[in-house]
């Protein structure tokens, strides 16, 4: 067992970080409470979509006694409803016929390549180029914006069943974003004086140690880069595993590495995935979020919007308030990606409207930094503004917040309302036009 520093506040023992995944899930004592056909789907669900469970998760967040409805239980445990009907009967077969490992692997990979692993023109529209060669481990959608993938960060501490990052973790190397040096970063950003903005991600880069870390970001502050304002840092390690900031055995020098970026005159950003209020509440979590605090690093919380889970506006709201008495700032509400499980953690635009309205209407002004409910899809992400109805035709209020070309930002459009419609792809475009307006140079 390890202690924590108290910093005022009572020390506490924490356990050791132990992970779990598919091949010893059974190791698990507390899932003796599921039925055997909950323990084969967890079995079943999880040879396509990537399952990783740890310690943390498992003792100090899930409420037990609730599942299989709690809500932490259901983000990182594999649900028989999170494939469709024909896949999840492939694989039960071949499990129940004791098909060997490699045949099942080769047939999960063949349904992978039906769940869209790259949405929203990852591949084909967001990988940038320098001197005429892809660059396999970043993505420039947006002007101000580049993505870069350090490849020793493209996994997580637990894995979120929605994750529409899916494709990093399951093995299948044509599918996966990483790089592993950050030379060809810098001399993107040369060549892209636009770009003041990075954001590092993942997986989760502080999955990786502090001097590995360090490897990736020191270079962005030794080098001559003063279009680069803002170093973004996406993790989930805040919800799933909060000693990173307190108890792993570089978890000071972590901290030093942030604080040394933002005394070098970078603003720098932890984008907290906190997908529930319960995420907030141990000891554990709200120590670490103030230890990150202390460096000058703003935390910035976002999540999608997730059937079953946290689809209900009073949740919302209290999550967002949480996250402001903790010095959080929220800022979006997201809707589920079109892959992976989407028809599963899916909620209706509509509804996901209202939550948004219902949750926002409970919080004061601090808390309404948050944006959403937002679609990050191919032409940029488009959020719902509300359902109205112009000329006896009822319809979605739409606007992008970002797009591929920016004269589209705050550039407001409406949609033919429909109740069933879960993403921009449902939508068609109102008053008789064929198409929306950016069709033809979204790609």
């Amino acid at each position: 067992m390890q202690r924590f520093p108290s910093d005022g506040v009572a020390a506490q023992t924490v356990p050791t970080y132990k992970s779990y995944g598919r091949h010893n899930f059974d190791q698990i004592p507390q899932l003796d409470c599921l039925t055997a056909a909950e323990r084969f789907a967890i079995e079943v669900v999880s040879q396509i979509l990537p399952f990783k469970a740890n310690s943390y998760v498992i003792n100090e967040l899930i409420d037990w006694d609730k599942v299989p409805d709690d809500p932490i239980f259901r983000l990182t445990f594999p649900q028989a409803g999170m494939l469709k009907p024909k896949h999840f009967n492939t694989i039960a077969a071949l499990i129940r016929q004791g098909a060997n490992q490699r045949h099942i692997q080769e047939i999960s990979d063949t349904i992978r390549l039906e769940l869209n692993p790259h949405p929203a023109g990852q591949m084909e529209l967001n990988r940038p180029l320098l001197n005429d060669a892809v660059l396999d481990g970043m993505q420039h959608k947006y002007r101000e914006t580049v993505l870069f993938f350090p490849s020793q960060g493209q996994t997580c501490h637990a894995y979120c069943t929605f994750c529409f990052r899916w494709p990093q973790f399951v093995g299948m190397s044509e599918l996966k974003f990483a790089m592993r040096q950050a030379a060809q970063l810098v001399a993107y950003l040369h060549q892209h004086p636009e770009v003041t903005d990075v954001l590092i991600t993942g997986g989760d880069p502080l999955i990786m140690k502090s001097d590995t870390l360090a490897t990736y970001l020191m270079p962005l502050l030794e080098n001559d880069l003063p279009h680069l304002q803002t170093i973004r840092i996406g993790s989930k390690a805040l919800g799933f595993w909060p000693y990173r900031f307190l108890t792993d055995p570089d978890a000071d020098a972590l901290l030093a590495l942030l604080r040394r970026t933002v005394q070098a005159g970078k603003h720098v950003t932890l984008m907290a995935h906190f997908t529930h209020p319960r995420e907030l509440h141990t000891p554990a979590v709200r120590q670490a979020i103030a230890r990150i605090r202390e460096t000058g690093v703003q935390i910035r919380t976002q999540s999608p919007l997730l059937a079953q889970i946290n689809d209900d506006s009073n949740v919302w709201a209290a999550m967002w308030q949480e996250q402001v008495a903790l010095g959080c700032i929220p800022y979006y509400m997201f809707v589920v990606r079109n892959t992976g499980a989407q028809h599963h953690f899916a909620v209706p635009l509509e509804r996901a409207w209202n939550i948004f309205r219902g949750a926002y209407q409970q919080v004061s002004g601090v808390a309404r930094t948050v944006r959403g409910p937002s679609m990050s899809t191919n032409p940029g992400k488009i959020e719902i503004q509300g359902i109205t109805q112009l000329n006896g035709e009822k319809l979605f209020m739409l606007r992008f917040l970002q797009g591929r070309n920016p004269d589209w930002v705050l550039q407001p459009f409406f949609a033919k309302y429909d109740p069933q419609a879960i993403w921009l792809d449902d939508l068609s475009p109102a008053f008789g036009a064929e198409q929306f307006f950016f069709a033809a140079e979204s790609g």
